[in-house]
């Protein structure tokens, strides 16, 4: 199914979904599926079962994992049939009747264990993943039932609970209402505690009205985002203070006997650090994105290979190398796309990839790509017109010139021709011609 209601291409969308009011907007929001995630508060006792649980399934998945790697050639000799889902489901329910600690696990817990592990070699036999590894205590904490053998009540304005299996009802914190038809409820345990995500499918789009037509976003190290319109979003300044507080509690838990127990107190409390600046920037990512899907029926971005550019480098600037990765890693340039990418879709919009090349040598206002013309990290003054502005603020002007040329639309900024200056740099691409 297509529909349309404007000339710009990018408001064109297929698949099924939602109409939207007015005639200038996307007339077409699809139903997407989303993940709703919130802090579970479970006393002593359910949070041992929980943990036991957890360990079940995990050690069910790496028994089977054990039995599909090494023991399939004697189980068809011996069976005549292959190791698969079917098969394997078959033999946990041999294990649960035979050992009480397994049956204590909910047995859709198991079994989603096994579905998991089939999904992961057919992958695998695709080429579209590597070979499954095994599943380790500390680091792979969770387990997961179908929705239909869960039930989840309110409590209050603020408190619901969710009833698992095996378990019983565990308070969780409502930050936000679940929208949509549940699937599948997980339950894992990071640094701060247990979770609950609830994935549901048919989630009711986020319909917006009044939103400007289109903004490009230049992405950087010391600004976090600059969009075009000339504001400025950062990461926020805790998460500087909590990476010196890490660094403090690596020093430290460097210098405790490894094994005793003050070094495993110091790597809990890492952990936990680390746990809260991942916390702090995934609020920070879905904020932002948010907020831009809201204002911006497009939004345009560099279509930058952040693996190639954060890869290890070799011989004298190994060093220097290594620090900028992980400024880049810190903030999360692949992680904001994809989040805000989803968010455009839910709301109607559309994500554009604009190729970066000479985008902070170029002048936005005469076109001219010199790269003198780069003063600082922060400053741009064109040597050709003497155009003066903000580096990552003229970028993100050159951006959006490029993807409205693109886009076929006729506006400010969209020059006929460009040239280039300053030795042998080539002229970018004239993606208005």
């Amino acid at each position: 199914m297509l529909s349309a209601a404007s000339s710009a291409p990018w408001v064109f969308r297929w698949g099924w979904g939602e109409a939207l009011p007015g005639p200038a907007r996307c007339c077409y929001v699809p139903a997407v599926h989303k993940a709703f995630r919130f802090r579970l508060y479970p006393t002593s006792e359910q949070e041992q079962q929980l943990a036991e649980t957890a360990g079940t399934v995990r050690f069910v998945y790496n028994l089977a994992l054990e039995q599909r790697r090494d023991f399939w050639r004697q189980f068809k000799r011996v069976t005549g049939s292959v190791l698969n889902f079917a098969s394997q489901g078959r033999e946990v329910t041999a294990l649960r009747r035979e050992f009480d600690w397994i049956q204590a696990a909910p047995s859709n817990a198991l079994t989603q264990a096994l579905r998991d592990l089939d999904k992961a070699f057919s992958a695998y036999f695709k080429g579209n993943a590597g070979f499954p590894q095994f599943r380790r205590r500390g680091v792979n904490e969770s387990f997961r039932v179908q929705s239909n053998q869960c039930a989840v009540r309110p409590l209050n304005t603020k408190w619901s609970a969710v009833r698992l299996p095996n378990i019983g009802w565990v308070k969780f914190r409502l930050t936000r209402h679940i929208t949509g038809t549940q699937q599948s409820i997980t339950v894992s345990r990071d640094a701060l505690g247990w979770h609950v995500s609830f994935a549901c499918c048919n989630v009711p789009p986020a319909v917006t009205s009044d939103r400007a037509p289109i903004v490009a976003i230049d992405r950087g190290i010391v600004r976090s985002l600059t969009l075009s319109t000339g504001e400025v979003f950062n990461l926020p300044q805790s998460v500087s203070a909590l990476e010196l507080l890490s660094r403090h509690k690596r020093r430290s838990a460097s210098k405790k006997r490894r094994g005793s127990n003050r070094a495993r107190a110091a790597r809990k409390q890492i952990a936990r650090v680390l746990a809260r600046i991942a916390r702090i920037r995934s609020d920070w990512r879905h904020r932002v994105s948010t907020h831009l899907a809201s204002r911006f029926e497009a939004v345009a971005v560099e279509d930058l290979k952040v693996r190639n550019m954060t890869a290890s480098a070799t011989g004298n600037g190994r060093s220097a190398k290594a620090g900028l990765n992980r400024e880049i890693r810190a903030q999360g340039w692949s992680a904001f796309e994809t989040t805000l990418a989803y968010k455009l879709e839910e709301r109607g919009g559309t994500l554009i990839k604009v190729h970066p090349a000479y985008s902070s040598q170029e002048c936005s206002a005469c076109g001219v790509v010199d790269k003198r013309s780069r003063k600082s990290q922060a400053a741009f003054s064109c040597v050709h017109c003497g155009f003066a502005l903000n580096a990552d603020h003229n970028a993100a002007l050159n951006l959006l010139r490029r993807s409205t040329a693109l886009m076929g639309v006729e506006g400010p900024g969209c020059r006929p021709a460009e040239t280039s200056t300053g030795g042998r740099l080539r002229p970018v691409e004239n993606l208005a011609a």
